[in-house]
């Protein structure tokens, strides 16, 4: 029997690395992206089912290249995780166009890229999940947050309007909304995290999520998605006063 292949980009760190680890354990042979060789070497060195396959996710031309390299080493693809991202909260406070452009460059058009790349396979194939990796900084605004959450909110829209579109040809569109998870990209946060968990615990619940469920969301911790997604259904005057007051925003009279 064939080993089933999942593809991780933003694999080298964090959330894709914890899941790569996760689905490599369970037998899976496992592609894993990012723009960093030298991580991903240190990785598959350390995991016999781990195999690196070097990307920048921007690059159009080099997505469809490398995924084609994935499909003739293995020769079948599964699963594919699109999890590549950026932040850089100290940016984020001011309306810095160039910032804001590069944060849509990565992590809306970096995933779109790597789902542009993957799209006839998986449309041919008729089987499959296509996994787009959101946060929970999609569901409503927040302060301090210019580039960050609205890549995220897109994602947000793109995967529920790829749900339709895939799920013509028989393939699963799944989104994933993580908590605060103690990553690279979060230790640049200045403000305490609530729920915070480690990347295992998020690898755990994807995995979960992506095998033995069938949801369009895997969302994480519930604990904290549950009450974000309540206050996302409320009016704006309500929810603007509630997140000032939590954040400690004050509006300048």
């Amino acid at each position: 029997m064939n080993k089933k292949t999942i593809w991780i980009t933003g694999g080298s760190t964090g959330i894709g690395k914890a899941l790569a680890i996760k689905f490599a354990n369970k037998g899976w042979n496992v592609a894993i992206s990012a723009r960093r060789e030298n991580l991903l070497k240190e990785i598959s060195d350390n995991h016999e089912n781990i195999h690196g396959f070097p990307l920048d996710v921007t690059d159009k031309a080099k997505c469809k290249e490398v995924f084609e390299k994935i499909k003739n080493n293995f020769h079948n693809v599964d699963i594919c995780f699109f999890s590549t991202g950026t932040w850089n909260p100290k940016k984020e406070k001011d309306i810095d166009v160039e910032q804001i452009e590069n944060v849509f460059k990565i992590n809306f058009f970096g995933t779109l890229n790597s789902i542009k790349a993957v799209e006839n396979y998986f449309k041919n194939k008729k089987s499959g999940i296509i996994t787009i990796v959101s946060s929970i900084a999609g569901y409503r605004g927040l302060p301090n947050s210019t580039g960050y959450g609205p890549s995220k909110s897109a994602l947000n829209n793109l995967a529920e309007s790829l749900y339709f579109d895939f799920g013509k040809s028989n393939v699963r569109v799944c989104l994933v909304s993580p908590g605060f998870i103690k990553t690279p990209m979060t230790d640049k946060n200045d403000f305490k995290m609530p729920f915070l968990k480690t990347p295992e615990y998020a690898a755990e619940k994807i995995y979960e999520g992506l095998i033995n469920k069938n949801s369009f969301e895997i969302h994480f911790p519930k604990s904290l998605t549950l009450i974000l997604k309540i206050l996302s259904f409320l009016p704006n005057k309500i929810y603007f006063g509630l997140i000032g007051k939590l954040t400690k925003y004050q509006k300048k009279n």
